[in-house]
């Protein structure tokens, strides 16, 4: 058996963000908090899967910190959610910071005002990451790898791990994952279909929406547009998810989140897996009131991934993902800190009622 079930690879920030919906101009305070879409994932499938206080999937995350304070914060936090920091490269600190901790700036929007991101992650210690400092096929002894697009962009040395760790993870007779999560903030169209497509033929699980789909196969983003709102936006998602099932033989299954914006701190909600036997949606989730949607797209990948880790049938999968996902809007901060259990009252058409 392999020793861990999860593993995932990826680049871990500091998020600093204004209290409320303060500008990051106007604010006297920064709360503290850790964005990584990796880690993120690590983090959920070791909460969801917590029994008698202790987590019964076991999650481990790669990445390269300096070992400044911002990096003993990530490893700290991380590890009191139950995740295996023992594989994290470590740079010294050389006390001027040529090489540093990434660091993301998120303002809350309200209202017609979206939120935004700015990131300060130049000269990281990952992006500066070298060839051989990681022996993958010693390092992954997972049942299921997981990574993604926003690692893939920092530069060419960390598209050519992600390449390497899931060729070594499929050599391993892992179950692989990958995240498109495309940022046009990080890099171009060109850049991101150049770097991304080689790693596709390694990949089980896709997660990404149409225009990304589109985007991988050269079309224009509007390639696949839905006919009318609800059906027709999943019948364009299943067209999208056939195109690419075509493209690539070995692809197991495509899945994405659905999200309408009618405004920043109110969206429609919906997940959907396409898999060889067919399209699985989880019902909708309207006007779902938003307090931090940072992270909700990680959110679904973890209760996804967990779903298929715990062999639930799809439809299952797909709805505890659903419900999962839209509780993280909830949440303040990338960490879906929601309990299985709750995800599963909602599943079952739980309302926000008082628990007493």
């Amino acid at each position: 058996m392999p020793k861990y079930d999860f593993m995932s690879f990826g680049e871990a920030d500091i998020r600093l963000t204004p209290p409320g919906h303060d500008r990051l101009g106007q604010t006297d305070t920064l709360q503290l908090g850790i964005s990584a879409a990796e880690l993120n994932c690590c983090v959920n499938i070791s909460n969801l899967s917590m029994e008698r206080l202790s987590p019964t999937l076991k999650t481990a995350y790669i990445t390269k910190l300096v070992d400044a304070w911002s990096g003993r914060y990530i490893m700290q936090n991380a590890r009191a959610y139950g995740v295996d920091m023992s594989h994290v490269l470590v740079e010294p600190y050389d006390r001027i910071g040529r090489t540093r901790n990434g660091i993301n700036f998120m303002e809350m929007g309200i209202g017609p005002r979206p939120s935004m991101q700015t990131y300060d992650r130049g000269h990281t210690a990952l992006s500066k990451i070298q060839p051989g400092e990681i022996n993958w096929k010693t390092e992954l002894d997972t049942r299921w790898f997981h990574t993604t697009g926003i690692v893939t962009a920092l530069g060419q040395h960390t598209a050519t791990e992600v390449l390497a760790a899931l060729q070594a993870a499929k050599a391993n007779g892992a179950t692989t994952s990958y995240d498109i999560n495309y940022r046009s903030t990080l890099w171009s169209r060109e850049a991101a279909r150049n770097a991304i497509c080689p790693v596709i033929p390694y990949v089980d699980v896709l997660f990404g929406g149409r225009e990304d789909l589109a985007l991988l196969l050269d079309l224009p983003a509007d390639t696949w547009q839905p006919q009318r709102e609800e059906a027709g936006e999943l019948a364009a998602y299943r067209q999208a998810a056939q195109a690419f099932f075509q493209a690539y033989p070995g692809l197991k299954a495509v899945a994405t989140s659905l999200r309408t914006v009618k405004s920043a701190t109110y969206n429609d909600w919906q997940t959907v897996l396409v898999t060889r036997k067919g399209l699985f949606a989880s019902r909708q989730y309207l006007d779902l009131e938003i307090y931090d949607r940072v992270g909700g797209g990680d959110s679904f990948a973890s209760a996804l991934i967990y779903g298929m880790l715990c062999d639930m049938p799809e439809q299952e999968t797909i709805d505890f993902a659903g419900a999962y996902s839209a509780l993280s809007h909830t949440i303040r901060n990338d960490w879906c800190l929601v309990t299985r259990e709750e995800a599963q009252e909602l599943m079952g058409g739980g309302t926000a009622a008082i628990r007493r």
